[in-house]
């Protein structure tokens, strides 16, 4: 599945002022229900409980929260690009500023857990990671996310 199937232009908040992780994921639920019609509540008590497993932050200034929902019928993508870092309990112990929130059917096994390990692969890219640092507007943050990640034609 190509990254454009998964995050759609309006689901990239190129600026997220927020001071905390819990903030985030409370931003994150927020901006989710809106483009989803999920409730709010059931996304951010997902996306809790699964960082109550261990942190969703990867690495490298990187979080993917996520988590899977019932009644819900496709994957879908959130990218935020926080305006100053903050702590999530990275791996690292480094603060995050990228942050890619992915939702899933409760019956999605292997698609789920593709569409994860290609976005942990894109963001951990210094390159892609990079151009998401430097680009300030949400259409140019979609074009690095859906662009880089097409499949080279051979």
């Amino acid at each position: 599945m190509p990254l454009a199937d998964l995050v759609a232009p309006n689901a990239i908040l190129p600026a997220l002022k927020v001071n905390s992780k819990k903030q985030a994921l409370q931003e994150l639920a927020a901006k989710a229900a809106e483009l989803t019609g999920l409730r709010e509540r059931d996304i951010f008590d997902t996306l809790l409980q699964r960082e109550r497993l261990g942190s969703t932050g990867v690495g490298a200034g990187i979080a993917i929260p996520h988590g899977k929902l019932p009644g819900y019928d496709r994957l879908f993508g959130l990218f935020a690009r926080l305006e100053r870092p903050i702590d999530f309990d990275a791996l690292d112990g480094e603060p995050v500023d990228l942050v890619f929130l992915l939702l899933a059917p409760e019956t999605a096994g292997a698609d789920h857990l593709k569409a994860l390990a290609r976005v942990a692969r894109l963001l951990r890219d210094p390159a892609v990671a990079q151009k998401l640092r430097a680009s300030r507007d949400a259409a140019a943050l979609h074009v690095v996310l859906t662009q880089i990640a097409a499949p080279n034609a051979a």
